[in-house]
């Protein structure tokens, strides 16, 4: 039997939760909202009734909260991407800050202060990274299907997937995230692939001939596009390709793919140079690193910088520091170390990101940086860390799941003086912490904002054994 929707009408929200969203409280109830802020009074419609809580999204804002800000995309509400834009920045500081606070309190049980968080100078174009999708479905709102006429096809789309719907995609005809370049290359290929008739990719059918987009571009001047097919057409690739090289001459780097999986990962993929070196070069402090199209490299370069900054001076080296940098990526948190440490030792599962950190390291003259390739908890054992020396200080940087027991274990077990954990997700991080607490006390916590309009965090913890 279905059952019947529960919509708490003129319902006020009355503070931040976490993660983006807002609560507020019916009959003793905490109702966690989505799409709203405090202050607001909306109509929310309860998508998961529990007994001391329930999740609600709000479906008609009633009486806007006066904290509100005014949207600044044409895709607001629809994309998944910004979702707090509705916000002052220093409320998004706020909120974030004081999220960050509650899971260190609740979770982390730390009585100590954190530091302010550290905003971002730029709060629109800052990130240097992108990635659009070609699809055969067009998300299409309710009001868009109301106007839509039996006979009419609204054809393909190209932008961000609908959050929860693998297989729709948002036509995206402005993204604020990077400057007006994405829009150009984004715009540029779907007009003519349009004018051309080109199919678009359906991913439930595996059929179609344009798959994606991926933009990466860096503060030194790099500009790298990388155009994913889903099975190759020379004549009509390089039609393709040289179009969009007339059209947006400041790419620097062009390449294509050929992805025949059923996923759009190619990370196990050959990319294939049109034009360019099919890399490009971006800076961070005196050092720079080679941004190839598999790469991870922090998305917000400029606020990079300052997390890294935050991490020197939090390890605090003498120069004569043995530092192990685990879950290093490309190695760049390692290689802004290296210039205060005795020796380096980087570890990552990805191959790509290791052969990047070694190249990384010869590009910039490090000669006391090794890089290794393996899974974190498996490579750290006894003997690896007798063979490249006992770490003075472990800095780790791990994914939202945080660290696994084991490599906590084995932290504990060999005891270095400092640990600085850098992490995204704050509540694990907590968890974390606590867990670390048996040998090591928390002397510093610094959050910082890597990407605003987003309930996301970035936070930096310095450690010191007891």
């Amino acid at each position: 039997m279905k059952r019947k929707k529960i919509i708490l009408e003129n319902f006020t929200i009355t503070d931040y939760a976490a993660e983006g969203k807002a609560l507020g409280r019916f009959e003793g109830k905490v109702v966690f909202v989505e799409g709203a802020v405090p202050g607001d009074v909306a109509d929310v419609l309860i998508t998961k009734n529990k007994k001391d809580w329930a999740d609600g999204k709000a479906i008609v804002i009633k009486k806007f909260s006066e904290e509100r800000a005014d949207p600044f995309c044409i895709h607001f509400t629809i994309c998944g991407g910004c979702k707090w834009q509705m916000l002052p920045y220093e409320k998004q500081l706020e909120y974030k800050q004081q999220e960050a606070a509650d899971a260190f309190k609740r979770i982390g049980k730390l009585t100590i202060s954190m530091l302010p968080i550290i905003g971002s100078e730029k709060i629109i174009h800052y990130r240097n990274k992108l990635e659009f999708t070609f699809s055969k479905k067009k998300f299409l709102t309710p009001h868009q299907l109301k106007e839509l006429h039996d006979d009419a096809w609204p054809g393909g789309a190209l932008g961000y997937h609908v959050p929860k719907l693998y297989d729709k995609i948002i036509d995206i005809t402005e993204c604020w995230l990077m400057d007006d370049v994405n829009n150009s290359i984004r715009n540029t290929l779907r007009d003519f692939s349009v004018k051309n008739n080109y199919s678009y990719y359906d991913i439930k059918e595996h059929k179609g001939w344009l798959r994606n987009i991926i933009i990466r571009n860096s503060t030194a001047g790099g500009l790298l596009v990388n155009i994913v097919f889903g099975y190759d057409d020379k004549k009509e690739r390089e039609k393709i390709c040289n179009h969009l090289l007339e059209k947006v001459p400041s790419i620097t780097t062009l390449l294509y793919t050929i992805n025949t999986k059923w996923n759009d990962t190619i990370y196990d993929v050959a990319t294939n140079i049109v034009t360019g070196k099919g890399y490009i070069i971006e800076k961070l402090g005196n050092f720079n690193f080679k941004i190839s199209p598999k790469s991870f490299f922090q998305t917000n370069t400029m606020q990079a910088e300052k997390l890294y900054n935050v991490v020197n001076d939090f390890a605090a080296l003498n120069g004569n520091e043995i530092v192990y940098d685990l879950y290093c990526g490309t190695g760049s948190i390692g290689i802004f170390l290296s210039k205060h440490a005795k020796k380096i030792i980087g570890v990552d599962v990805i191959e790509d990101a290791i052969k990047d950190a070694n190249e990384n390291a010869a590009i910039n003259n490090i000669n006391h940086a090794s890089f290794f390739c393996g899974d974190v908890i498996e490579i750290c054992n006894d003997a690896f860390f007798y063979l490249h020396g006992k770490p003075d200080v472990i800095v780790v940087d791990p994914p939202r799941a945080g660290l696994h027991e084991k490599l906590i274990n084995k932290i504990i077990e060999i005891a270095p003086e400092k640990i600085v954990y850098v992490s995204c997700n704050v509540a694990t991080q907590a968890r974390d912490l606590q867990l670390l607490h048996e040998k090591f006390s928390v002397k510093k916590l610094q959050p910082v904002d890597m990407f605003p309009h987003t309930h996301h965090i970035e936070c930096i913890a310095e450690l010191r054994l007891r």
